[in-house]
This record gives structure tokens, sequence and C-alpha cells, in this order.
């Protein structure tokens, strides 16, 4: 099941105190940046996360969850409809976030 466009924006107005916050689509979902750091997505309508230690301290009770099979674990954000919430723990997760892999041109 795709992830709806409308949930990607009621996301995204969650996070809108947030500079620099950017999506890319990918197969049917939707890949989350803060300033240029990948830092979860919208996987199925769901709100996912990397399991970077902020994200572990802050959601201490967080399912975990697979975007898609095969992938790697994610925590779900169930406090989505709590802007301030959502800003806090995308900032806290910042600092540990990894660097983006730069890509070679051709």
């Amino acid at each position: 099941m795709a992830s709806g466009k409308e949930y990607l924006t009621f996301v995204l107005e969650q996070l809108s105190g947030l500079d620099q916050v950017t999506y890319r689509p990918m197969m049917g979902a939707y890949l989350l940046y803060y300033r240029g750091k990948l830092f979860g997505g919208i996987y199925d309508d769901r709100l996912l996360v990397k399991p970077v230690p902020a994200a572990l301290r802050e959601m201490t009770k967080a399912h975990r969850e697979l975007p898609y099979p095969g992938a790697a674990e994610m925590r779900l954000v169930e406090q989505v409809d709590d802007p301030v919430f959502l800003r806090n723990l995308i900032s806290a997760m910042y600092p540990e976030l990894p660097e983006p892999k730069m890509r070679k041109r051709k």
C-alpha cells in the first residue's frame, strides 16, 4: 500500500516550525530529511524514524516497525498530532544522524 500525499502534507505541516525539512518520493513512500540528513520516512501512512539514541530516549515505548520487507527496523512515531513533540524529536536526533553520502558522478 502506498502512502498518501495527504498524510505527507499533514506531517510536513506538523514539522513546519523546523527549517529545511524536505522529502523525496521513493517507491510509494516518502523519505524525510532535516538539513540534508535522512531522519525517517512515511511508509504506508506511518511516520517511522531511524532508531538513533535520541529517538530511543524520546520514545521509550515506540514500536519497532519495518518500513518494507527486508528493511532495517525503524521506530513508529505515534505522537504525529503533537507538533512540539515532533520538532523536539527531530532536533534531538539531528546531531546523531549520519552525514549524507556523496554520490559519485559518472
